[in-house]
């Protein structure tokens, strides 16, 4: 197996970082995303008490509780910083809220003329809290457990932010990126700016590992070509992740391009990132075989599974262990933990990771 781009370079004891590093442990390190939510009843209550999410999300001590709850619960070996990819709009001065039964709701920018609206200036004393928050997790985390801040990719977050709040064609999105390329652009290209100030801020507020969220990137990846998915997604995820290393030449950064298929040997030879988070969808012998000599992976469990639980947790587990733990990996799910999901299955999951690769 080729070394991986950021092989030998962690000095740290800490599972997670030596992984990014390009070494493979067994058992390997694991963690979840969303493993600080609404599955777990000590967040429900908290959540309860909290008033809006937002509020939950920018006040530090509440935050810091969340983000503790998980590893308190279940040992990972990562905590991820509780916040929110759509903190980024709201520090720019876009209008943003959360609303029960419908999720976010964002004033929409529907073309160029109203970029004048958002300012990146004084976007990190918006977010001020935020970078409180990882402080404070830092300080309250055991010795071996990575912290990790993360943000969403510019094409995600840009989505949300056109078409007001969540959506399943992005219709208005890709109209504006293809009759507008070049005011489209300019809308990336703030937050790619917008991205690297909050991802810099995490770093030194103390985060040591980093993810960029491009959940919707699937959106482009169906394209006769990859030129669109390269222009939208791959690129200024790239961009992020060099200024990142410039400033931060020691700080791994996780992408996770999720749903875009083939097009992951794009991402893994092209984006410059240390690791490559996979969704439940990627074959495994694939991944092992064309990804993982280029880069460290982390995956990629079905959330569904671990809902189910018993054989078929065992079997997947197991399968995912076997075919992606020969080289380095971490542990994680292809998408996030689901909020039905019974504690007694995330339990029987790290007792699984734990057993380690099968011989």
């Amino acid at each position: 197996m080729n070394s991986p781009p950021r092989a030998g370079r962690s000095t740290s004891d800490k599972p997670l970082l030596r992984v990014l590093a390009g070494e493979r442990l067994n058992p390997p390190p694991f963690w979840l995303m969303r493993q600080a939510g609404r599955y777990l009843p000590e967040y429900r209550s908290l959540r309860a008490k909290a008033g809006t999410f937002l509020d939950l999300c920018l006040t530090p001590d509440l935050a810091t509780e969340v983000t503790l709850q998980p590893i308190r619960r279940y040992g990972m070996d990562a905590a991820i910083l509780f916040s929110d990819i759509l903190v980024v709009p709201l520090g720019l001065g876009q209008a943003v809220s959360f609303e029960e039964g419908r999720g976010p709701v964002l004033e929409p920018l529907r073309d160029a003329s109203e970029l004048s609206r958002l300012r990146l200036d004084g976007m990190r004393e918006k977010l001020a809290p935020v970078y409180r928050t990882v402080r404070q997790v830092v300080a309250a985390l055991p010795a071996p457990v990575t912290m990790i801040g993360f943000a969403g990719a510019p094409w995600t977050v840009a989505s949300y932010m056109v078409e007001g709040g969540s959506s399943r064609e992005f219709a208005i999105a890709r109209r504006w990126a293809n009759e507008d390329t070049d005011g489209f652009q300019r809308l990336i290209d703030l937050l790619v700016e917008a991205t690297v100030e909050h991802l810099s801020a995490q770093v030194e507020a103390g985060a040591e590992a980093l993810q960029i969220f491009d959940s919707w990137a699937n959106a482009w990846a169906a394209e006769k070509t990859s030129a669109a998915l390269r222009r939208w997604c791959l690129e200024p995820c790239r961009r992020i992740i060099a200024k990142l290393e410039a400033r931060h030449p020691h700080i791994p950064v996780i992408l996770f391009p999720r749903a875009v298929g083939p097009h992951l040997s794009l991402f893994a030879k092209e984006s410059g990132a240390a690791a490559l988070s996979l969704d439940d969808s990627v074959p495994l012998a694939w991944a092992r075989a064309t990804l993982q000599p280029m880069l460290p992976l982390q995956g990629n469990l079905p959330p569904r599974i671990l809902v189910e639980g018993g054989p078929a947790l065992a079997m997947q587990t197991r399968l995912i262990l076997s075919e992606l733990g020969q080289g380095p990996f971490v542990f994680n799910l292809g998408h996030g933990i689901l909020p039905e999901t019974p504690l007694e299955h995330v339990a029987e999951l790290a007792a699984l990771i734990r057993e380690g690769v099968p011989a």
